[in-house]
Order: C-alpha cells, then sequence, then structure tokens
C-alpha cells in the first residue's frame, strides 16, 4: 500500500464516512488470562465511546511506510496449507466476525505469541468499503462503485493503571486521593487484512503497524501473521552502514562518504510526490555508488555483502537509510553537525603532518550560545 492508499482507509474513520460493521475485542491480564470479551454493533455503540475507538483505529495507521507502517506479503506456503494464517485470516474477514469460535481462536494465537507482560486489549473490525470510482479531476464518484473492499483492522493496545495523584471531589467539595483506573492506550502493534493495493482487495498481503519502527514484534508477525517481517528501520540503516565500511576499505573516506550522502539526499528528495516510498535493491545500490565515485571492484564487493546480508531480492528503505535534517561529523571527542545543504563548507586537510577537518567559517560563530567574534573574519 502507498500513502494514497493508506490515507484513504484512514478517512473511513471519521465521523461521517465510519462504515465499520462490527466490533469485537478480549481484554487479556498480566497472566495471560481472559478477562472480558467484547461483541458488538459498532454503530450501536455510545458516540463518545465510538469516536474514542475511531482514535485508535487512525493510529493503527499512522506513521511512514518502511518505519511504523510495514507491507508484507504471504509466502506461498502460508496460502496453500489447510491451516495456513493467510487462509484463517480470510476466513475471519468472510465470517465478518460473526463466528465465536474464530475469534476465540484468534485471541488464543495473539495470548500464545504475543510477549506482553502486561494488561492489554486485543481490538477487531470489520468494515465493508464500497469502493468509489475517481474522476479525472480527482473526485469521488459513488454511483459508479464497482467493487467492495472486505477487511478486518486489528488494534493490540496497552491497558495500564493510571498515574497515583490527588483530584477534587465536587461532591464532597474535597480535595482526596484520586481513583486509579485501567486506561487503554495508543496501540502498540496491529495489522489491515487484506491489503488495499491498487484501490482493491489484495488477498495476498496485509499492512503491519508497529509504534515501535526500532523494536518489531517478530513472534507476531511469523506466527500469528505468517510473514516475514523486514529489518526495522534503525537496523537498516546500521546493516547499510556496515556494509559501506565493509565493502570500501581504505577508500570510505570523507569525500566518498559525503557524495554517497549527498546523491541519496537528492534521489529522497526527486522522490517526495511519489506516494510509493522510494526502496532501493542491489542494481539502486551500485548505481548509488558508481555516481558517488566508487571503483567498480568495490561496488562488486559491495553487491556480494548485500546479497549476504540484505538478500539478492530484497531492498533497503530510503528514507531509513538516509538523513535529510543533518549531516554528522563524529570524532571520539568531537561532533559536528552541518546543514546537509551546505557539507561544501566541510573538508579534511592534512595540516602540518595531521589530519583535520576544516569547517569555514563566517562572522557568525557562537560558543555555548554567545556570539563570539572570530580573529580569523576578515583576514588576508
Amino acid at each position: 500500500m502507498n500513502r494514497k492508499e493508506i490515507s484513504e482507509i484512514k478517512k473511513r474513520f471519521t465521523k461521517t464516512k465510519c462504515s465499520i460493521t462490527r466490533i469485537c475485542g478480549c481484554y487479556v491480564d498480566a497472566e495471560k488470562n481472559k478477562r472480558l470479551e467484547l461483541k458488538e454493533a459498532f454503530l450501536g455503540l455510545p458516540e463518545e465511546e465510538m469516536y474514542k475507538y475511531i482514535d485508535i483505529f487512525r493510529k493503527t495507521l499512522s506513521g511512514s511506510i518502511g518505519r511504523t507502517l510495514m507491507n508484507m506479503e504471504f509466502p506461498t506456503e502460508e496460502e496453500t496449507k489447510e491451516d495456513g494464517t493467510q487462509r484463517f485470516l480470510m476466513k475471519l474477514v468472510e465470517s465478518k466476525l460473526q463466528d465465536s469460535k474464530l475469534l476465540d481462536q484468534f485471541y488464543d494465537k495473539v495470548i500464545e505469541h504475543y510477549k506482553n507482560p502486561e494488561n492489554y486489549f486485543i481490538i477487531l473490525i470489520h468494515d465493508a468499503y464500497d469502493i468509489p470510482k475517481i474522476t479525472s479531476d480527482g473526485v469521488e464518484n459513488f454511483d459508479a462503485s464497482e467493487y467492495v473492499y472486505d477487511y478486518i483492522l486489528c488494534s493490540i493496545c496497552p491497558v495500564k493503571l493510571t498515574k497515583p495523584g490527588l483530584c477534587y471531589n465536587a461532591e464532597t467539595n474535597l480535595i482526596q486521593d484520586r481513583i486509579r483506573d485501567w486506561l487503554v492506550q495508543p496501540p502498540e502493534l496491529g495489522f489491515l487484512f487484506p491489503a488495499f493495493n491498487d484501490r482493491n482487495m489484495d488477498i495476498h498481503s496485509l499492512l503491519y503497524y508497529s509504534k515501535n519502527a526500532d523494536e518489531l514484534d517478530f513472534a507476531i508477525t511469523e506466527n500469528l501473521l505468517g510473514c516475514q517481517l523486514p529489518l526495522p528501520a534503525k537496523s537498516q540503516k546500521e546493516t547499510f552502514n556496515a556494509i559501506v565500511e565493509e565493502s570500501l576499505g581504505l577508500d570510505c573516506d570523507y569525500d566518498v562518504v559525503k557524495s554517497i550522502h549527498e546523491n541519496l539526499n537528492q534521489m529522497v528528495e526527486e522522490n517526495k510526490e511519489n506516494p510509493e516510498p522510494l526502496s532501493l535493491n542491489k542494481a539502486d545500490m551500485s548505481r548509488l555508488l558508481e555516481k558517488s565515485g566508487v571503483e567498480g571492484e568495490k561496488i562488486e564487493a559491495f553487491e556480494a555483502h548485500f546479497e549476504e546480508t540484505v538478500g539478492e531480492k530484497e531492498t533497503l528503505m530510503a528514507d531509513n537509510i538516509s538523513n535529510t535534517r543533518k549531516f554528522e561529523v563524529r570524532t571520539p571527542d568531537v561532533t559536528v553537525q552541518v546543514n546537509p545543504e551546505r557539507t561544501d563548507l566541510v573538508e579534511t586537510k592534512i595540516i602540518d603532518g595531521v589530519p583535520c577537518l576544516v569547517i569555514e567559517i563566517n562572522d557568525l560563530v557562537e560558543v555555548n550560545g554567545i556570539q563570539i567574534v572570530s580573529e580569523l573574519v576578515g583576514e588576508d
């Protein structure tokens, strides 16, 4: 799913467009006991309660693709197995969450694989979206709708005890100890199935959400969903950096790394208006290195390391391995941050036989927030 497709589904979660048919849930305590099960017609909920749920659903589709939101496909074996995860999820969709036995099986699977030591609330909704045609000028035409997108959205939310404190009791006109409640928190993870690809149902894939982009739940994705999780955002950057260092060896100098940084950021900027996030495969990486002045032998070494570490047909998200907001040079004792658009102000030089980092400065220099007058400014 791309940004536009995710946005189209999120727009369903509003006061005027909401068409959710059913909501089901299971409250699980820290000992993995089912404390409460919920089965309701969503539009029959009290209005204020309904809007609080809608806020949770919107958060389950929030963030950026490749970081908090990940498109995942089912392996072929999961689709062909009678007891495969893809077939099980399809049964949930087709049941419109009316089958209590299927729901219990789903809750049991979550409880088995979700390694949360605290209380949490599993929420499932079903929706049937009558997909409107989009006219040439971008207007939705519901009268010309041809397909219905049947899907379920799952949100798993921590439930935590509110903090202790004092409160004002209006009935007794006293300040007293506040009653502590169990409060449902924003979702930590969730998924949308089937995916909404090319503005239609794609039963071969799903959209996975993780609030923490750097700590993904492999047990849930592999055992509950049956999908292989891509590298987390932080791991993608660390992996890319390690491959560059290992492949370039002694040629991994300041000028080459700066060139890679600049060319990568340029690619991200050029793709900014594209609803599809920019992902780079092995061939894309090779072209990036070649454009950055890396020699052919080193590029071949990079390709070998990329295949071994990431995978021959796998990709890395450009937003995860680039940094368009800062350019940083770090030594054990000094860290210098530079505007990414002004990396030309920094260069390396050998001065009196010592390798140095040289930064061009002007008359606006601050030290600990105090503007100083540089003795170098204006000298011939």
